[in-house]
């Protein structure tokens, strides 16, 4: 039985799910202060069925030994399911991009740690 969505991340891969039936996703852990938004921590999983929510993210993200505020989740490409050497390629190719650019996170899916959406605004400089 597939467990009922209880946040916005839950609702996130359910639809995708539904639209891709298979996907892998890249996801970066992020801290955040008043000013900063500092990646931390990468990796990827393959999504093969509709099963997986929050609370299965929490204790994989618990196991990345970091204090982290937030996460970004984005699809490794259109085609759904990559091999693990092109999710690992990718994943590098990102994470270099959002050390050099955190704009990029507001192509992904960002969420906070109690899965609800977040969005990334620029700060002015006065």
């Amino acid at each position: 039985m597939t467990p009922p969505a209880t946040t916005d991340f839950d609702d996130w891969i359910l639809s995708t799910y539904a639209e891709t039936e298979g996907f892998t996703m890249l996801f970066v852990l992020l801290r955040i202060t008043e000013v900063t938004v500092e990646p931390l921590r990468a990796a990827w999983l393959h999504v093969v069925g509709d099963e997986v929510r929050w609370r299965d993210m929490m204790a994989q993200f618990t196991g990345a030994g970091v204090e982290w505020s937030a996460v970004v989740f984005f699809r490794a490409g259109r085609e759904g399911l990559v091999p693990d050497a092109e999710a690992r390629a990718r994943l590098g190719a990102l994470t270099r991009k959002l050390h050099e650019d955190r704009s990029l996170i507001r192509e992904g899916e960002f969420f906070n740690r109690d899965g609800l959406r977040l969005q990334l605004e620029e700060v002015k400089k006065h």
